[in-house]
């Protein structure tokens, strides 16, 4: 390893759940699931009392009830969500500026430097629990390691509200009979692809020859044998320091499993304006529009793209490059998701366009953003987006999302 560093990771124990269960005193203490719309069957998250019966992030509801009858079924509310993830990174600002959010309920802390102030990273870790919950009854587990990725892993060792330090002079020991997947970074296909390896822990992982790694994962495979040692260099990324963003995208899991050509079409529409209004926020306009689609089967989906011969941010043109992929594809069953995502990114320049036409469309835009800026999203939007515009999709918050800068995606 470099330098020694003192690293937090805090994660928010069954956040969704335990944000409606502070909110609504009638849910403490009963088993809740959280669910993304009222037509949707997919449980984003539950709580401790109903994972205690069986149920599971990613369970159609019927299977959540079929595991625990009694089962509370709570649509998800986003705004409180966010709201609450951006106040607690506020909290972790008082304790170090090195603060990186890994997701809404997940973020990490470099803490080195702050030592000296707060005389530990256990006593910072107790303030912090000992905040969240008094400004929001919320508990959360803490991992402290010498790097990122063993912080992530010791806050996943005990959970609901534990405190696991990883030591440096014993992380060999720690790793020795960690499956590999407990790793961050490590999914179910990495998983399979070294158990074909007969590499099942992390201990095995790390004594792996890099070479074989390399011949089989390529330049990753270097670094799939740090990670097996416990080998983390990378920093703690603040706000503001982040490398520039390489595209601007947004899904939406649909309400209901449309086929309907022009209600496929009017969501489309929706999800164009969203990742317009996002990129001209930041002012950044790409080139490439890539499609993404779901069935209602859940597993089968495909993408495509399509680069164009200029930059743009304009709604309307992300729209129409959209819907000319979606028109080179038979749709073989009915949706159930749709993304798109604006990527090969410039700045935005200031100059204004050419033509009078162009410039009247500029400017209507700047209006409709500052609107909406002010009064909430589509306040003021497309016409063909006003029948229904409330039923867009169940509003799941994705992985993405950040309480600052371009990833901090408007929710409902």
């Amino acid at each position: 390893m470099t330098e020694h560093r003192t690293v937090l990771h805090v994660d928010q124990n069954a956040f969704f759940a335990s944000v409606e269960q502070q909110a609504n005193p009638a849910l403490r203490g009963k088993p809740i699931a959280v669910v993304g719309g009222h037509g949707r069957t997919v449980i984003t998250t539950s709580s401790y009392e109903a994972r205690a019966k069986g149920v599971k992030t990613g369970m159609a509801i019927w299977e959540g009830k079929r595991a625990c009858p009694e089962l509370i079924i709570v649509v998800g509310d986003n705004k409180k969500y966010t709201y609450t993830s951006t106040r607690i990174n506020e909290i972790f600002r008082d304790y170090t500026p090195e603060v990186e959010a890994f997701s809404i309920d997940e973020s990490w802390l470099d803490v080195t430097h702050s030592l000296s102030i707060f005389g530990s990273a256990v006593t910072i870790a107790h303030l912090i629990k000992a905040r969240i919950y008094h400004s929001f009854g919320l508990r959360c587990s803490i991992g402290i390691a010498p790097n990122k990725l063993l912080a992530k892993l010791a806050s996943d060792l005990q959970k609901p509200d534990g405190l696991t330090i990883i030591e440096p002079e014993n992380v060999s020991r720690v790793l020795e009979r960690m499956p590999i997947q407990e790793l961050c970074g490590i999914g179910k296909k990495m998983q399979r692809a070294l158990n074909m390896m007969s590499i099942y822990t992390c201990g095995e992982l790390g004594r792996c020859e890099e070479e074989r790694l390399s011949r089989k994962f390529g330049i990753v495979g270097k670094r799939l044998k740090e990670m097996g040692q416990g080998i983390d260099n990378s920093p703690v990324v603040q706000y503001g320091q982040e490398d520039d963003v390489k595209s601007v995208g947004h899904s939406s899991t649909l309400e209901k499993d449309i086929s309907d050509p022009v209600e496929i079409q009017r969501f489309l529409l929706q999800l164009s304006e969203m990742v317009g209004s996002r990129a001209r926020r930041y002012e950044v306009s790409g080139k490439t529009i890539h499609l993404y689609v779901r069935y209602a089967d859940f597993f089968s989906s495909w993408g495509k793209q399509t680069t164009l011969k200029s930059h743009i941010n304009q709604s309307d043109d992300i729209y129409r490059a959209a819907l000319s992929i979606l028109n080179t594809v038979e749709l073989e069953q009915p949706v159930r998701l749709l993304g798109i995502s604006l990527s090969n990114l410039k700045h935005q320049d200031e100059q204004l366009p050419l033509f009078i036409e162009d410039r009247k469309k500029l400017e209507a835009t700047k209006a409709m953003d500052s609107v909406n800026a002010r009064f909430g999203k589509m306040a003021v939007t497309f016409g063909s987006l006003l029948p229904g515009k409330e039923r867009a999709g169940s509003h799941v918050i994705p992985p993405s999302w950040r309480p600052d800068g371009v990833k901090n995606i408007d929710v409902q």
